[in-house]
């Protein structure tokens, strides 16, 4: 993962309707560079720009225009970054911008504006992103925001059973309720989940229903659990290293041993070699003379036994 699609996993998912198409929409903007990120729950979409290629391109749709690729940028970050963060375009920064999808599974932005009083075009180009970017940037955090909020409901329930139980134990010792609009039923939770669902789902799919899901509160859960995702990570990753430069204490006795015996045996062979020379530069005369001075020996008789 590259330092701009890790800046991007960071940033939530930004409701965001342009040319009357509803999107969810991610955006970095570097110092000469973008990344964009597009999906409508159908298709995703993206851009990489670096400085040559939004030069180039400013160029080419800008020709009367002559100023540095960094002005160029730092205009096209005051009117496109309104829109892509959910604003008013147009109220915040006098822009106008359209989409149109591509027959080849493309989109591009339009976007209209001035500079210093001559018309300033510029048009995002985003192509079909890949399953990988998606599934990183959209599909993996989902899943985890999904049991995260299942766990709370499970927990919820359980914190309403135990509210009841606790109200049974008042009313048994005589409490009773001051005004009778507080009284509620006990909770019942495959009940509960029936008519929460036959009530909820129309809503959900109903066409009032515009922000895709992502709302204030969904953008802060999205961005909380990415961050602790990537530090749980950062910490595996840090382990794994650590591991790696610790000496394999299993492994070491064997080096220790062949390097202490080696010049053991180097020793025993420089000795030997030595004794060889001594024996072999010794006078051979003294050898005869032992030799001869040893007197004969006598015969052995054979010893008789009684019986022959």
């Amino acid at each position: 993962m590259d330092s701009s699609e890790d800046v991007l996993l960071h940033r939530p998912w930004i409701p965001v309707r342009i040319g009357g198409c509803q999107l969810l929409a991610k955006s970095w903007f570097g110092e000469a560079s973008y990344r964009v990120l597009l999906t409508d729950t159908r298709c995703a979409w993206e851009e990489t720009m670096d400085a040559a290629a939004i030069q180039s391109r400013a160029q080419e749709l800008n020709r009367r225009l002559r100023a540095s690729v960094a002005a160029f940028f730092s205009h096209l970050c005051e009117v496109a970054q309104p829109c892509l963060l959910g604003g008013d375009s147009e109220a915040e920064g006098g822009a106008t911008i359209s989409v149109t999808r591509l027959e080849a599974g493309g989109l591009v932005m339009r976007l209209k504006s001035e500079l210093a009083g001559l018309p300033f075009h510029w048009e995002f180009h985003c192509s079909p992103a890949p399953v990988s970017l998606v599934c990183a940037q959209l599909v993996r955090p989902l899943l985890a925001m999904s049991c995260l909020l299942q766990w709370q409901v499970e927990q919820l329930g359980g914190l309403l059973v135990r509210k009841d139980a606790e109200i049974q134990d008042y009313k048994e010792n005589g409490a009773t309720l001051s005004r009778e609009r507080l009284q509620t039923d006990v909770f019942q939770e495959e009940t509960y989940r029936e008519n929460y669902l036959t009530k909820a789902l129309p809503l959900l799919w109903s066409e009032s229903s515009n922000d895709l899901g992502f709302n204030a509160d969904l953008q802060q859960l999205y961005a909380t659990v990415v961050t602790h995702r990537n530090t749980q990570k950062r910490k595996l990753s840090e382990e794994d290293c650590s591991a790696a430069e610790e000496p394999d204490l299993t492994s070491s006795p064997p080096a220790v041993e062949s390097l202490e015996t080696e010049p053991a045996k180097k020793e025993v062979q420089t000795q030997e070699k030595i004794l060889k020379e001594k024996t072999t530069d010794r006078p051979p005369t003294q050898q005869e003379s032992n030799t001869a001075d040893r007197q004969p020996s006598k015969p052995k008789k054979k010893k008789v036994g009684l019986f022959r």
